[in-house]
């Protein structure tokens, strides 16, 4: 591609927020349209998001490789069938490398207020360092996984050991005999324990609820796939093929929970086969429902919680000591450091951002009763303000970046939208926004996300799921394909 420089005003006609799959599909989409004239602002000194972050031993992705890159910028160079995160990161480089991003991202630009000038109809984007942009547009692609949940765990300032999240990593910290708590069998806690118990004296991990758990089928990418990857690209469209039906089946199950018995038995299955002590096999089976909470992949889990330097804690922690978690059964575990698998904050992404849209109407305010949007990208009172799996936007299981395009693809329309008429301002109908958003809500109430009989990150603290588009990818697809332009108001620039 050859290389152009990019206008860099402190007007830019588009600004994005983030340099993760979103924010870098983002700025390709908009090169692909022909579109110049914009600026990214990274927080951090490098791309990749998550990816970037997240460097806990074990790190990965639970879709299949082949389903996690751009499908215009597919990775024939995978080594196995699902990635670590080392070599997704190394991805996410080459790809911003090749598409000639650098000179269009600002890094260390953190931005902590939006504000939305009716009389221009731009924003007042402003970065800790004092830096300030008036872009038409803005496009806030930080996603919903990226700020650390840390319990307030009753003690915790009276342990003399170190604690650290797994999305903070402490790599000047080591292990090496050291008595480690893993608190949380999510997916990271079940993708870090294992990796740390041989260098660790003793592992205790803290389970508050059992997970449904599929055998992870990985294996390398063997060198004759990879010399047919390259030598015919088709093969590796239906690889990717396959694992998109393959993720993409699990979801009917989700609104039929009866569909999904198949994998279920499978979980099942996969559970009796690793872990043939009853006591432990019983700790580790779920009571909800398939699919409640998000299903996870692991085939060295059960086996290293069989480690006779390995315990599974179930009972409730009640208090940290300086030197050991106490749990509600009196029990005290003594540990050297404690790693939080705790997750992440999802309730409310935009909790504490300072972002004011129209009528000086805050984020916090429209989003008083819970998150929503329409599409998962457009808020009413917010103008020429887009996000990127923004509320109920995730797939249930496929491949995020499937979404990701459909998102990037759909925004990059609606600003040739406003182009084409002439238009400064575009927002969302109120109407339509709650129209849908009453459509989304009670095609979930029926989900197993609801009904299952657990709580889990999907659900707010109204009991709503505010993170799940109610459908399948495809569905999504079809929904995004073209904006309707009823559903929204332009005005400006000639427009009344």
């Amino acid at each position: 591609m050859a290389s152009i420089d990019p206008v860099s005003p402190a007007h830019p006609n588009v600004l994005i927020v983030g340099t993760g799959l979103a924010g870098v599909g983002m700025a390709i989409k908009l090169l692909e349209t022909g579109e110049r004239n914009f600026v990214v602002l990274e927080k951090a000194d490098g791309v990749g998001g998550v990816w970037r972050d997240n460097t806990y031993p074990g790190c990965g992705c639970d879709v299949m490789s082949m389903m996690y890159s751009y499908s215009f910028a597919p990775n024939t160079d995978w080594s196995r069938l699902y990635a670590g995160q080392p070599e997704i990161l190394d991805y996410i480089r080459r790809v911003v490398k090749d598409y000639e991003l650098e000179p269009y991202i600002r890094f260390q630009s953190e931005v902590v207020s939006y504000e939305f000038e009716a009389a221009s109809d731009r924003w007042v984007v402003r970065t800790a360092d004092g830096d300030e942009y008036r872009p038409r547009t803005v496009v806030a692609a930080h996603g919903a996984l990226h700020k650390p949940y840390i319990p307030d765990f009753k003690g915790r300032d009276s342990f003399t050991g170190t604690v650290f999240h797994s999305a903070q990593w402490d790599h000047s910290v080591d292990l090496t005999g050291k008595r480690v708590a893993v608190i949380g069998t999510g997916a990271s806690g079940m993708q870090l324990a294992p990796q740390i118990a041989d260098a660790a004296a003793h592992v205790a991990v803290f389970q508050r609820n059992p997970h449904w758990v599929l055998p992870k089928m990985d294996r390398p990418v063997s060198n004759v796939e990879l010399r047919l990857f390259k030598a015919f690209p088709g093969l590796m469209r239906i690889y990717r093929t396959g694992s998109f039906l393959m993720h993409e089946a699990p979801v009917f199950g989700y609104f039929h929970p009866r569909l999904n018995f198949l994998l279920k038995r499978l979980s099942l299955h996969h559970l009796r086969k690793q872990v043939p002590d009853p006591e432990l096999r019983e700790k580790l089976t779920p009571t909800y429902t398939f699919g409640c909470k998000r299903i996870l992949f692991s085939s060295d889990f059960y086996p290293a919680l069989q480690r006779p330097d390995v315990d599974l804690v179930t009972a409730d922690i009640d208090e940290f000591t300086e030197s050991a978690i106490r749990t509600a059964d009196g029990e005290l575990h003594e540990v050297d450091v404690v790693i939080l698998g705790t997750g992440f904050a999802t309730d409310n992404r935009c909790a504490t951002e300072h972002i004011v849209g129209r009528d000086g109407l805050t984020i916090q305010e429209a989003w008083r009763d819970g998150t929503e949007a329409y599409l998962g990208m457009t808020v009413a009172g917010f103008p020429n303000f887009f996000m990127i799996m923004g509320p109920n936007s995730g797939g249930g299981a496929v491949s995020i970046l499937f979404m990701i395009e459909a998102q990037v693809r759909y925004i990059a329309q609606c600003l040739r939208m406003m182009d084409k008429s002439g238009s400064t301002r575009f927002e969302v109908n109120d109407g339509v926004q709650r129209t849908f958003n009453h459509w989304v809500q009670s095609k979930l109430t029926r989900s197993v996300w609801v009904t299952g009989g657990c709580h889990s990150w999907f659900l707010d603290h109204t009991g709503r799921n505010r993170q799940s588009w109610p459908g399948t990818g495809t569905s999504y697809w079809r929904a995004t394909r073209h904006p309707e332009p009823e559903a929204f108001e332009l005005s400006g620039a000639g427009k009344p």
